[in-house]
């Protein structure tokens, strides 16, 4: 059972303002409404391990900070959404410090999050609750890389917004 859920959030792109205290308490609930969904619960990389507590950053960026970033450690040459840098789910063991899981990092770009709300009829607010709940499900070791495994993942965010 999680006793405690911690978020460090920084907003690194001055163009936009972000109230990171909401923001901070809207990915702590994003977070217990993935956990509360059974499917997520006992398939996720926390299963069977020994914690009370986990950890995870997000910082909000630009896509030229994430296009850096998608060339250097992933080898692609565009600007990304979202980045998740997987700890845990990568290497479980050495990331239980003092009984607490250190999940990893996400990185938003919020130019993209606003351009894709447009695309999409969404507003900015639930496009990032979007992504942000695509990073949390990555963080737990959840990846898309069949349909099946896609229709897992967008399923369980919309539900987790929908809280």
């Amino acid at each position: 059972m999680i006793n405690k859920i911690d978020c460090l959030i920084e907003n690194a792109n001055e163009n936009y303002e972000i109230d990171v205290q909401t923001w901070t308490e809207t990915a702590k609930k994003l977070f217990q409404n993935l956990m509360s969904h059974e499917e997520v619960a006992a398939g996720c990389a926390l299963v069977g391990k020994d914690f009370d507590d986990v950890y995870f950053d997000i910082t909000f960026t630009d896509s030229t900070e994430t296009h850096e970033l998608n060339k250097t450690y992933r080898g692609k040459d565009y600007p990304a959404d979202i980045i998740t840098f997987a700890i845990f789910a990568d290497d479980e063991d050495s990331m239980i410090i003092e009984r607490r899981v250190v999940l990893g990092d996400i990185i938003i770009a919020l130019d993209k999050v606003e351009e894709m709300a447009k695309e999409e009829g969404k507003t900015f607010e639930w496009e990032l609750k979007f992504l942000i709940a695509h990073g949390i499900l990555h963080l737990l070791g959840f990846d898309h890389q069949t349909e099946d495994e896609y229709n897992f993942v967008v399923r369980h965010q919309i539900e987790a917004i929908e809280g």
